[in-house]
């Protein structure tokens, strides 16, 4: 168990948690937001960070600094803290995105780690290899085993109470991402990110990055804190949040608003192209887009920035509360209609729904079937494997309704799409309360189907009869050749003449 990371609350892969920083004297509350501060720009000071958005930690670059010798020399003399004049924790980087950009840094391992420890730096990172997406997979191991080397060389470092990150690296080879996590997860390092995602974000590669994420998450132990390096549009936070990632570090605010982009959660509108401002925060009440636009160009980025934070937090603290209330995904499926590659991103973490159900609370407050994808939740799939430990009868009746064939069978249970069976006793229980259409869609019953032909294969001696309403040869098809089938909508007829 980590001693410094402590999970409070869960649904599906999300979890809040506590963040202990010693060196700091702070705990941080995640999922947290991590704004990039850039030490030679200004756009908006730490101090107001921490002041009017409670951002309770930032990273910043250490290589930056001790490449400026004015920034090193007050560094080293004043500390990071008085340097950027903010109250919380401060983690920082350590050169491996310059590598990634300009293929070398003049700095080691060793010297980068001292030099985090001596200006105060709480959270330090060691000079990992950033590989691309999509590299061979010999360089992507070289490179693995280079940047698994300087984790050790970290490991076996002098850092006191200054926490170290473990880059997990592997570009898009899951298993070698796995690899990456099992081995950073065995050293006694502390924060885990997962490194090089910013080109497949870039490009709007959701499902590979959840792919990546997911690898990663199956390497670390449940108590590893895992930061997404480079994460900054809020329109994926759930997203990412939901496979697992505990701290985002976000330089987009100031970024997009360099080039005047508004950022919102369902995506990114350039200011020229706003007649009205879709957001409550003190900027946008007290502003109209012509009146940003008309506004000098540094006062106007300031501006930008601050909604940018505004809705960037915003978006956070929306995702702990759908932590907090167990409808994460379905905030997930919001956001994945704001974007066909966020889409495919959701359907690719409900491809991991197995991995996510083994964090993933037993009960919550209501399950709501809100698209096909619903029938892809952890939820179902934990419902059908428990299937096979209830105790069966000779003979069973499975049926959508009141049927008045009952009395021929040993016992009646209940059929509900996307679930599928269930003993009636059962019926009151999470997830089986759900709120699901009326028009129940083809997803919902083949998953229903599923469900009954799991229940069947692990019960082969049983006698058992489906009754449905009308479903489709399609998904009568799914089930094992030894159900018996009844139509209750031809019944629903005869009793309606």
């Amino acid at each position: 168990m980590r001693d410094c990371f402590e999970v409070r609350d869960t649904d599906a892969g999300g979890r809040i948690g506590e963040l202990t920083v010693p060196r700091a004297d702070a705990t941080v509350e995640t999922p947290a937001l991590l704004p990039v501060i850039n030490p030679n720009l200004d756009t908006l000071s730490p101090r107001r960070l921490a002041t009017e958005f409670g951002a309770e930690i930032l990273i910043t670059n250490s290589y930056i600094i001790h490449g400026d010798d004015d920034l090193r020399e007050r560094a080293l003399e004043e500390g990071l803290h008085e340097l950027l004049d903010f109250p919380g924790a401060i983690m920082t980087d350590s050169g491996s995105f310059q590598l990634s950009e300009y293929g070398e840094i003049d700095v080691t391992t060793e010297e980068i780690l001292a030099f985090q420890r001596e200006i105060g730096s709480d959270i330090a990172t060691p000079v990992d290899i950033p590989t691309p997406p999509d590299v061979s997979r010999e360089r992507a191991e070289s490179d693995l085993e280079t940047t698994q080397e300087r984790l050790e060389i970290a490991d076996a470092a002098d850092t006191g109470e200054m926490l170290v990150s473990a880059p997990v690296q592997g570009s898009t080879y899951p298993e070698l991402r796995e690899r990456a996590g099992r081995h950073a997860d065995g050293t006694g390092l502390d924060v885990f990110p997962v490194g090089a995602v910013v080109p497949l974000m870039n490009d709007y590669r959701y499902d590979d990055m959840i792919d990546v994420v997911a690898a990663a998450k199956r390497g670390l132990g449940a108590d590893a804190p895992v930061h997404l390096f480079g994460a900054g549009h809020p329109m994926m936070f759930a997203l990412a949040v939901a496979m697992g990632c505990d701290l985002f570090d976000s330089a987009a605010y100031a970024l997009y608003a360099r080039d005047d982009r508004y950022l919102t959660v369902r995506g990114t509108r350039a200011l020229e192209d706003l007649d009205y401002l879709p957001c409550s925060c003190a900027v946008c009440t007290d502003h109209s887009p012509a009146e940003l636009r008309g506004l000098p160009d540094r006062e106007r980025e300031s501006e930008l920035a601050a909604h940018n934070l505004h809705v960037t937090f915003a978006e956070i603290r929306r995702i702990k509360q759908a932590i907090r209330a167990g409808n994460l995904l379905e905030l997930v499926e919001q956001r994945a209609r704001a974007h066909p590659t966020m889409l495919d991103g959701y359907r690719t973490l409900l491809d991991h729904a197995a991995q996510l159900e083994r964090s993933d609370p037993v009960s919550k407050g209501s399950f709501f079937y809100t698209s096909h994808e619903s029938a892809r939740r952890p939820e179902v799939v934990r419902h059908h494997d428990r299937l096979t430990r209830l105790s069966v009868p000779d003979s069973l009746l499975l049926t959508e309704g009141d049927s008045p064939r009952g009395d021929e069978f040993d016992d009646a249970w209940r059929v509900e799409p996307p679930f599928g069976p269930f003993p009636r006793a059962l019926s009151k229980s999470y997830p089986l309360t759900a709120e699901v259409p009326a028009r129940t869609d083809r997803a919902a019953l083949e998953a229903a189907a599923d469900g009954v032909a799991r229940l069947v294969e692990t019960n082969p001696e049983t006698a058992v009869t489906l009754a449905h309403r009308g479903w489709p040869a399609g998904v009568r098809d799914r089930l094992p050749d030894g159900v018996a089938l009844v139509d209750l909508t031809a019944d629903d007829r005869d009793r309606s003449r």
